[in-house]
Formats: structure tokens, C-alpha cells, sequence
């Protein structure tokens, strides 16, 4: 028997919400951890991120970064952006093109650092910038960081580092594998259309 999802476009859109919605919280979520692609020109660069919010009503994707990372001066170059998400035992894919939003020490990061626990809070108290050159084997932290030897007030330090990354959906492209015959949809969000493909 074939999802409801199967032939039908408004249920394709309920399905991928509700994975996204159900990655933010959902540690187990093959969603909650999707390939994040920025470029400029001829620097092209792609990591894993945690999704961090869903919004369905406003279209937006969120996750964390640190402000001295290499992918905040790519997105103040070139602020589009794509994420690709899969999950493996649904086989879905989805590749979504976004528009991305720097938040740094406004209201925006001052939320969501409220909700970051103390022991997220040490990624942002290195003294140098992710990607700095090491001569040996490290995490970057000082030992009292790495045993988790600090309070929440002195955790306060690591605030002007962390940002959020705020991403505006352009459009979504839906892919499900099925044996039958997959499905593939596009969904653009900027013009208000949706169509289905060819897988």
C-alpha cells in the first residue's frame, strides 16, 4: 500500500513539515543533522549542522554556528545556500535552497541562548576560531572546558561568538524512493508554485 503522500502534493508538503518539525527535538531524527552548502565563487563548502528550528507559518529553517567559522564570511559574500536532508528507513530526500540571515548578539541569539544548555555552551569559549592550525591533536579547549569546569555565568563569555543562522526557504525538492516508481516534486516557495518531475 503507497503513503498518502504517495500521489499527492499537499500531503508531500504535511510529510516533510512534520519530519523537519519532529528533527528539532528528536535527537534519533536522521533530519536533525543535514549537509549545509554555501559558496562563493570558486570557495565551495559543505558540513553537517543540527537543526535547531522548524517554522512551517514563516518558512525558515534554523541552526547554530560560531561567528568565527569560515561559513559567515562565504554567507557575507553569497547568502544563498542549500541543505540536503535524508532519512535512510523513509527514503525521502529533500534539497532545500535557502536564503541565509547572520544573527549575531541581537534578539534573536539572545533567545536561543538562553535555551543552550551549559554543556553546548564550552563550542563557543575557545580562545581560536574553529579551523585554526594546530602543531598537536586538540579540541581546542582549555582543560577546565574540556571536564566541564565552568558555570553558566562564566559560559556568558562564549555569547559574542555564538550566532544563528537563520535560513529563508526559497524552494524545497522532494524525493521519495519507492520500488513501485519514485516520486520527485518542486516546491518554490519564492513564486508560489509547485510541480511534480521526473525522478
Amino acid at each position: 500500500m503507497q503513503p498518502a503522500y504517495y500521489d499527492d502534493l499537499n500531503e508531500i508538503k504535511n510529510k516533510y513539515w512534520s519530519m523537519l518539525d519532529d528533527a528539532v527535538s528528536n535527537r534519533s531524527s536522521s533530519f536533525r543533522i543535514p549537509v549545509f552548502i554555501c559558496a562563493n565563487q570558486n570557495e565551495i563548502d559543505g558540513r553537517i549542522v543540527v537543526l535547531r528550528k522548524s517554522d512551517r507559518s514563516n518558512n525558515l529553517l534554523q541552526f547554530h554556528t560560531d561567528f568565527r567559522s569560515s561559513k559567515i564570511s562565504i554567507l557575507n559574500q553569497n547568502k544563498n545556500a542549500s541543505l540536503v536532508f535524508y532519512d535512510k528507513e523513509e527514503k525521502i530526500q529533500l534539497r532545500v535552497k535557502v536564503e541565509c540571515i547572520i544573527n549575531n548578539k541581537n534578539s534573536t541569539t539572545e533567545d536561543s541562548w538562553k535555551k543552550t544548555q551549559h554543556i553546548s555552551r564550552r563550542c563557543y569559549l575557545t580562545d581560536d576560531p574553529p579551523g585554526t592550525i594546530s602543531n598537536d591533536p586538540t579540541s581546542g579547549m582549555i582543560s577546565k572546558l574540556e571536564d566541564f569546569n565552568y558555570t553558566m555565568e562564566q559560559s556568558e563569555e562564549g555569547y559574542k561568538n555564538f550566532t544563528v543562522i537563520q535560513c529563508k526557504i526559497k524552494s524545497i525538492e522532494w524525493l521519495y524512493l519507492d520500488a513501485k516508481g519514485h516520486r520527485r516534486a518542486k516546491f518554490d516557495l519564492e513564486n508560489k508554485s509547485e510541480s511534480w518531475l521526473v525522478p
